[in-house]
């Protein structure tokens, strides 16, 4: 049976403060680079968290929310989240996305009063505090969980992931996390959590490693692969956006 073929590139924002500083944004211009070798053309842009808007968001067919927390405006990066989670738009957070993502839903959907303990380091019990071992520039085994999308990408035998973070989930609320419909997919040798993701959802998947940091422009980290895949259905199905007033910069469009 014939693939129905893209009326469109796909559009991809790039949801982040960019800078040079962080390693991972340095890392995007190769992964794009890999990725237009390797597919459908895509269309990325960059939108810094204070820039984001959630109906310009909703014309995307993907939202990577990337590192660099903590964020200009957590309510920008937190808004990247929301629209994607409720409009069924493919999402990927890495490292700072992932915890944003945890964020979100534990706001949203567990109706908690969750606080970022980078952000607000005097909340009492933050939803994300600081890890136990920092894992900037750390490598780490990570051990995606059988019958989940990253063991389907992944597969279920341990891996090594760069990370460049310092805080992550509280075990503790990892059970009204999972009670309210988020899937633990991946976690450490010690079991702390490392990949979450939302079932049902085309796409929605949170990594606290940064898959970014391992991809080169001949290589690009299976994760990232398996999220484009998911963006670049979209216009082949006729789900169609606009240009929504962005221009174009090296790298990816800039707003």
């Amino acid at each position: 049976m014939n693939q129905p073929v893209p009326s469109r590139p796909a559009r991809l924002a790039l949801v982040g403060d960019r800078s040079p500083a962080v390693q991972a944004h340095a890392r995007i211009p190769a992964v794009l680079e890999a990725l237009d070798a390797g597919g459908a053309p895509l269309d990325p842009y960059w939108i810094a968290t204070p820039d984001v808007d959630g109906a310009e968001l909703a014309r995307f067919d993907g939202i990577w929310l990337l590192p660099g927390s903590p964020y200009a405006s957590a309510a920008g990066a937190l808004t990247a989240v929301r629209v994607a989670r409720t409009t069924a738009i493919p999402f990927l957070g890495t490292c700072g996305g992932f915890q944003h993502l945890v964020l979100e839903f534990a706001r949203a959907v567990c109706g908690l009063d969750a606080a970022h303990g980078e952000d607000d380091p005097d909340a009492v019990d933050p939803l994300i505090r600081p890890l136990r071992c920092a894992l900037v520039g750390q490598e780490q085994l990570v051990h995606p969980v059988a019958g989940t999308r990253a063991a389907s990408v992944l597969g279920v035998a341990p891996r090594t992931e760069r990370f460049f973070c310092s805080f992550g989930l509280d075990p503790a609320a990892e059970s009204t996390l999972t009670a309210h419909g988020l899937v633990v997919s991946g976690r450490d040798e010690t079991g702390e959590v490392r990949l979450v993701e939302l079932p049902g959802h085309p796409f929605f998947v949170g990594a606290l490693f940064q898959p970014e940091l391992s991809s080169t422009r001949t290589w690009v980290h299976p994760l990232i692969t398996a999220f484009v895949d998911a963006v670049r259905t979209r216009p082949a199905a006729g789900t169609m956006g606009t240009d929504a007033g962005l221009s174009r910069s090296a790298g990816g469009r800039q707003r």
